[in-house]
């Protein structure tokens, strides 16, 4: 039985609903109950579902693992807001801005206890493999989140930099979800590690499609303004090839954007995009995509489970790729 993307969604969303967060006291798991309604993609606990899909009918097993990622992920968005001192989260106040910055420190450390006895929650055999798989993936996203700071202060950032960067911020996770989901369902070993091998592909392609559509994308359908990255000198892929590829012009103008104290943000959004259509980072980060996208499908093309069973979650990964938000 091959189960639709909506009734594992509404599986997810129900799960997610029943969390227990309502212990005593109130101040610690109130904004646990705010991040974890908020909503969002739900991309993990989807991906650790539909990889168990792929090799069993009976995804029960896997429903805890899969909400103790996203109640990981969750934990690392809380605390990425705080670091990053962002306001805004999938429209709402960021926690350390509705409460303030304990509540965001302590109450995340809550959710990843609490992501570990979700993952923990599996058959007795599989469980020093489940955490070790685990808990080397929350390194790794510890790992890329310094990166990420560590690049706020440097201007020779290297595109294999970033690339290694976001995949261990973005990229491992969604490798984990899905590497979860077939270990969960019993899968042969090279099974699960071509689904993991999927899932890098297609999180850094993820990740540089996110980067594209902050720069392009269309606000309505996106789902926040456009440039953000821009405004606040992000070292994406686009940035790193426009200080590769720019002449001295460019290069000037773009150092002047970047060192300015203060600036209108349209005219600054303007200034640089207008450098990267010059470059044609469009096509060159679309070129990028399409290869990590191309990657991923030969993984998954050779998992040994019928066509059949894999339509759902190729559809998927399509769909993530040509995404307009």
């Amino acid at each position: 039985m091959i189960h639709s993307v909506s009734s594992l969604e509404n599986k997810i969303n129900d799960s997610i609903r029943k969390l227990p967060f309502s212990e005593n006291p109130q101040t610690l798991y109130e904004p646990i109950r705010y991040i974890m309604s908020l909503g969002g993609k739900r991309l993990r606990p989807l991906l650790t579902l539909m990889s168990a899909n792929l090799f069993s009918d009976n995804i029960e097993a896997a429903v805890s693992p899969a909400v103790g990622l996203e109640i990981f992920h969750n934990f690392s968005l809380l605390h990425d807001d705080l670091m990053d001192k962002a306001d805004m989260r999938r429209g709402k106040e960021t926690v350390h801005r509705k409460w303030n910055d304990n509540a965001a420190i302590l109450s995340g450390d809550a959710m990843l206890i609490e992501a570990y006895k979700y993952i923990a929650n599996i058959s007795p055999d599989l469980l020093p493999q489940a955490l070790s798989l685990f808990s080397q993936t929350a390194m790794e996203v510890c790992q890329g989140q310094q990166y990420d700071i560590d690049f706020e202060t440097r201007m020779d950032v290297t595109e294999t930099e970033y690339l290694e960067m976001i995949r261990l911020k973005t990229a491992v996770l969604i490798a984990c979800a899905l590497k979860m989901g077939a270990m969960v369902s019993e899968a042969p070993e090279t099974d699960a590690d071509l689904l993991y091998d999927f899932g890098i592909n297609i999180g850094l392609a993820f990740q540089l499609k996110d980067d594209l559509l902050d720069v392009y994308g269309d606000p309505k359908t996106f789902g926040k303004n456009i440039g953000g990255d821009i405004l606040c000198n992000k070292k994406t892929f686009l940035l790193i090839k426009a200080f590769e590829k720019s002449n001295k012009t460019q290069r000037k103008e773009l150092d002047k954007w970047i060192e300015a104290p203060e600036f209108d943000p349209a005219t600054k959004i303007n200034a640089v995009k207008n450098i990267y259509d010059e470059l044609k980072l469009k096509y060159i980060s679309e070129i990028l995509i399409e290869k990590y996208y191309l990657a991923a499908l030969d993984h998954f093309s050779i998992i040994h489970v019928s066509d059949g069973k894999k339509k759902e979650l190729l559809t998927l990964a399509e769909n993530l790729m040509y995404r307009e938000k």
